[in-house]
């Protein structure tokens, strides 16, 4: 898979393979402590136009740095990957803090935004203490992913889930915990003006229903997708169904 070099880093991402080079590109960004690898299954998506790419933080997975302080600095970021990769206008496709470099993408950049995926995400996320305390220990932080989880969601479906989580150093995941925790743009949502689909798993526990329909009731002409029998990894859990709104929402773009 393709390299790129990014505010000075070597940065990892996925592409479509067989992607036009004029497709406008949807930007997937990974969540806390996270990689690319999450969303391995849209990389299957085909919509005419359109090619998928997602990519590893700095400090994630195979990319390098040392990941970053705040929600702000990723967004930065993904505004320098996407014009260095792509020099064009993208999708942003975002789950959790991901959702969040998004959000805040689409405040501060939104010329160079064409639309907005917010999947398990809200316009705030607090992050209980006993979370940012396991989050810098390799077994408690396993050990809370299974929250990340529907209890209808098979073990093997979560297995392959996980399978680079670890590959995130515990301080990198443990900053990416504060920087969700510090991040609160609720009077802001609403200006956002780009077309945005909003997803949630039906089960999810750490960014409930509730967070979504805040934001699709806070950004003017959005809309929701809650999927049953998911968590917060839906697009793991329920793969299918969200390629199959995420195609949808693309098409209409």
């Amino acid at each position: 898979m393709p390299e790129a070099l990014a505010n000075g880093l070597r940065i990892y991402y996925e592409r479509s393979a067989e992607a036009d080079p004029s497709s406008t590109a949807v930007v997937y960004i990974h969540g806390a402590g996270g990689t690319s690898y999450i969303w391995r299954n849209q990389q299957n998506i085909r919509v005419p136009g359109f090619c998928q790419a997602a990519v590893d933080l700095p400090g994630h997975g195979r990319s390098e740095g040392s990941g970053a302080q705040s929600i702000a600095e990723y967004r930065d970021f993904i505004y320098d990957f996407a014009k260095t990769v792509f020099g064009r206008p993208v999708v942003l496709a975002g789950h959790s803090m991901g959702g969040a470099v998004a959000i805040s993408f689409a405040l501060d950049y939104p010329d160079y935004l064409k639309g907005l995926i917010l999947v398990g995400t809200g316009a705030r996320l607090r992050v209980a203490p006993a979370v940012l305390e396991a989050a810098q220990d390799a077994e408690k932080a396993a050990a809370l992913r299974g929250y990340a989880y529907s209890p209808r969601t098979a073990q093997a479906v979560i297995q392959e889930a996980e399978k680079e989580y670890a590959l995130t150093p515990a301080k990198v995941r443990y900053n990416d915990f504060l920087a969700c925790d510090r991040f609160d743009v609720m009077e802001r949502v609403k200006e956002i003006k780009v077309p945005t689909l909003v997803i949630c798993g039906e089960d999810d526990i750490l960014t409930p229903v509730k967070y979504s329909r805040y934001l699709e009731a806070s950004i003017p002409g959005s809309r929701l997708a809650v999927i049953p029998a998911a968590g917060h990894m839906v697009m793991w859990e329920q793969p299918e169904e969200v390629n199959k709104v995420i195609a949808e929402f693309l098409a209409l773009l």
